[in-house]
């Protein structure tokens, strides 16, 4: 039985999952040791911006990934 998926589009779902993962990697930290005691960090641009464009990216990668098609080669000569 023949695999509907080509070596591309494991090599991007991987890359997909690796931005996930690291989108929520840049997302970790910011908290703070005394629970009463306000952390600012846990608003920086990295959590709140870059992180969950990255996680998009991955995602987007994947759908990508799942559609991709890769190009048949006819032998027809009509």
């Amino acid at each position: 039985m023949k695999s509907p998926f080509a070596k591309k589009n494991y090599i991007l779902f991987l890359a997909g999952i690796a931005l996930i993962a690291l989108g929520y990697i840049l997302m970790m930290g910011g908290g703070s040791e005394d629970p009463e005691v306000f952390n600012p960090a846990i608003f920086d641009f990295r959590r709140i911006t870059l992180a969950p464009i990255v996680c998009l990216a991955g995602f987007v990668t994947i759908i990508v990934s799942i559609m991709w098609r890769p190009a048949v080669i006819s032998n027809d000569k009509n």
